[in-house]
C-alpha cells in the first residue's frame, strides 16, 4: 500500500514538474512574442493629391498708379462700379500742364514761321547766285574781247584795265552770292531742327498733360479705390512705390493663386484637375484646372522671390500655382482665402498598403538575426561590406508575417501616394499579411522576430463614435 502511494506521489511530482517546465517555456516564449497590428496587401484605386492654400484673384487685373504729382480734383467712379475700356476714371490738377502745352504750341508756331522766313531767304540767295553767275560770265566775255582788242592796239590801256576790274568785281560778287546761299541753307536747316525740337517738347508736355487724366484700360470692375478727391498723389521713384489710385479687375475669369511646397511642385503640371474650397463659402466645392506654374521659388517667411535676394537661404520655399475656376459663383471677391486639392495622379486596381506600414532599415540591421548559426569566419569576412552598406544605404520596405508568425523584412518599391495608402510597384503580392503598426513596434521590430496579431479595442470605440 505504501509502495502504491509512493508511485502515485512520484508520478504526480513528475507531472507537476513537466507542467511547470511547459508553463515556464510558454511564459518565456510569450515574452519574446511582439504584439503587432496587421493588414493585407489589397488592390485599390489610388488618387495622389497635393493640398495648398492661397487666395482668390481675377485672372486679369491692373493697379492704376499715379503717373504724375498732383491733387485729385475729380473721381468719376466708386468701388464696385463696372467700367468700359477708355472710360474716364479720375482727373488730377492740370493747370500747369495745360499752360506748358499752350506755351510749347506757341513756340512750335514761332519755329515754323522762322522756318518759312529761312526758306524764303534761301530762295533769294539762290536767285542772287544765279544773277551773280550771269554777271560774272558777261564781264568775263567783255574782258576777253578787251584783251584781244588791246593786243591789236585798238583800245587804250585804261579801257582794258576798266574791263578787267569789272570782271574781277563780278567774280567777287559770285563768291559772295555762293556764301550767302550756304548761309541761307544753314539757316533753313537750323529752322527745321528748331521745329523738330519744338515738336518734341510739345510731345513731352502733352504726355505730362495726359498723365493727369486716367482712363480704364479694359472692361472690368473697380475692386479697390483707396484714394479720395482732394488727396495728393505721387509717382514712384526707385524703391519707393507710388500712390495707387484704384484697381480694375476683369471678374469674368476667376483664379485661385496658391502656394505649393517645393517638395510637391515637381508633381504639378498644367491641366491637372483641382477641387477648390473657399472659406467664405463653406461646404461648397468648386472645380478648377491648373493653368500656370511659377518657375521661381519664393521664400516662405518673406514672400520674396529667390532672384530678389543676394544671399542663399535654407528656409522653406514655395512656388506659385494659378488655378482657373471653371464655374465660379457670382459675388466672389479678390482676396478670399481658399484651399486647393490638386489631383496629381490617379491609378486603378493597384496593389496598395497603408503608408504607416513602410519603414527603413540598414542592411546590417537586417543581418543581425542571421548571425546565429552562421560560420564565424563567414560573418567576419562579410563585416567590411556590411559596414560600408550601413554607412550609405537605407532600404525601404515592410515586415511580412510568415506562416510561423515571424516578421520578415521585404524591400519594396512604391508608386503614387494616396490619402492613407501608397502604391506598391514591386516586392509584395496581393493577400500578403504585413505589419501595419504600431509605430513604436515598427520602429524597433527586428528581422525574424516572432509576432502575434493585436486586437485593438480602440477602433471599435472610434467606429461607434
Amino acid at each position: 500500500m505504501n509502495r502504491k502511494w509512493k508511485k502515485i506521489a512520484l508520478i504526480a511530482g513528475i507531472a507537476l514538474l513537466l507542467v511547470g517546465m511547459v508553463g515556464f517555456t510558454v511564459v518565456r516564449s510569450q515574452k519574446e512574442v511582439l504584439a503587432v497590428q496587421t493588414g493585407q496587401v489589397t488592390r485599390e484605386d489610388l488618387t495622389a493629391m497635393v493640398s495648398a492654400s492661397g487666395e482668390i484673384k481675377p485672372k486679369t487685373y491692373v493697379n492704376i498708379g499715379a503717373n504724375a504729382f498732383g491733387k485729385i480734383v475729380k473721381l468719376y467712379v466708386h468701388e464696385g462700379d463696372r467700367v468700359k475700356r477708355g472710360q474716364i476714371l479720375a482727373q488730377l490738377e492740370n493747370v500747369q500742364s495745360t499752360a506748358d502745352v499752350a506755351a510749347q504750341r506757341a513756340t512750335l508756331e514761332v519755329a515754323r514761321t522762322d522756318a518759312e522766313a529761312a526758306q524764303a531767304a534761301y530762295k533769294t540767295a539762290i536767285a542772287d547766285l544765279n544773277r551773280a553767275k550771269a554777271d560774272a560770265q558777261q564781264k568775263k566775255l567783255d574782258w576777253e574781247r578787251a584783251e584781244n582788242l588791246f593786243k591789236s592796239a585798238l583800245i587804250s590801256k585804261a579801257e582794258y584795265d576798266a574791263r578787267q576790274a569789272a570782271f574781277d568785281t563780278a567774280d567777287a560778287g559770285l563768291a559772295q552770292a555762293q556764301a550767302r546761299l550756304a548761309q541761307g541753307k544753314a539757316q533753313q536747316d537750323s529752322a527745321t531742327q528748331h521745329i523738330g525740337q519744338a515738336k518734341a517738347t510739345l510731345t513731352r508736355a502733352s504726355d505730362q498733360l495726359t498723365k493727369t487724366l486716367y482712363v480704364a484700360p479694359f472692361d472690368g470692375t473697380v475692386t479697390n479705390l483707396p484714394v479720395r478727391e482732394g488727396e495728393t498723389v505721387v509717382m514712384g521713384i526707385q524703391n519707393a512705390p507710388g500712390s495707387t489710385l484704384m484697381t480694375i479687375a476683369d471678374l469674368s475669369v476667376i483664379t485661385a493663386e496658391v502656394k505649393v511646397d517645393e517638395t510637391d511642385i515637381v508633381n504639378i503640371s498644367n491641366g491637372q484637375p483641382v477641387e477648390v474650397t473657399i472659406d467664405a463659402l463653406p461646404k461648397q466645392v468648386f472645380k478648377g484646372v491648373v493653368t500656370d506654374i511659377g518657375n521661381n521659388a519664393m521664400i516662405r517667411s518673406t514672400g520674396l522671390a529667390t532672384t530678389q535676394t543676394t544671399t542663399g537661404s535654407q528656409e522653406a520655399k514655395d512656388f506659385k500655382v494659378v488655378i482657373t475656376l471653371q464655374n465660379p459663383p457670382e459675388g466672389l471677391r479678390p482676396g478670399l482665402s481658399t484651399t486647393a486639392k490638386i489631383t496629381t495622379a490617379t491609378k486603378s486596381n493597384v496593389l496598395a498598403i497603408p503608408i504607416q506600414a513602410l519603414t527603413l532599415r540598414r542592411p546590417s540591421e537586417l543581418e543581425q538575426k542571421d548571425k546565429k548559426g552562421k560560420d564565424k569566419d563567414a560573418v567576419e569576412a562579410a563585416a567590411p561590406a556590411r559596414a560600408k552598406a550601413e554607412d550609405k544605404t537605407e532600404l525601404q520596405g515592410v515586415f511580412v508575417v510568415a506562416r510561423d508568425n515571424r516578421a520578415a523584412f521585404r524591400e519594396v518599391k512604391t508608386g503614387i501616394t494616396g490619402t492613407t495608402d501608397i502604391e506598391v510597384v514591386s516586392g509584395l503580392n496581393e493577400g500578403d499579411r504585413i505589419v501595419t503598426g504600431s509605430y513604436k513596434v515598427l520602429r524597433s521590430l527586428k528581422n525574424g522576430a516572432r509576432v502575434k496579431e493585436e486586437k485593438v479595442e480602440v477602433k471599435k470605440d472610434e467606429e461607434k463614435s
